[in-house]
């Protein structure tokens, strides 16, 4: 797939689809990783409530697949920080060289006398 820069109506703002579908991409796991995350604290919730004493030692593993899901949601944000990042900075450098070039042909530019 070919980077395309588009820009957004209303404030100028120019995005990279590649950057934007990185962003859809990790915003979707990291949404099903907390979808996931309801259910683990749930049955915690309710093995912690039982007598049974199963259900408290289940809650261990269950409370280690939690945080290992917390750190994975930690990972995905840290990727999408630098993603944003990365992406501005390219913009940013863009932006610096079109004004250059721009400088440049203007200090080209014949006047003429009148």
């Amino acid at each position: 797939m070919e980077d395309v820069v588009f820009s957004c109506t209303g404030n100028g703002v120019q995005v990279d689809r590649k950057v934007v579908q990185t962003l859809q991409k990790n915003f979707v796991q990291v949404q099903n990783i907390l979808d996931q995350n309801r259910l683990l604290i749930n049955e915690i919730n309710q093995n912690h409530e039982s007598t049974i004493p199963d259900n408290l030692t289940r809650n261990v593993g269950l409370i280690r697949e939690l945080n290992n899901n917390i750190r994975r949601v930690v990972d995905l944000y840290a990727d999408l920080s630098s993603s944003v990042t990365t992406s501005m900075e390219a913009f940013s450098e863009g932006e610096s060289n079109n004004a250059n070039q721009s400088d440049q042909r203007d200090g080209q530019k014949r006047i003429r006398s009148s």
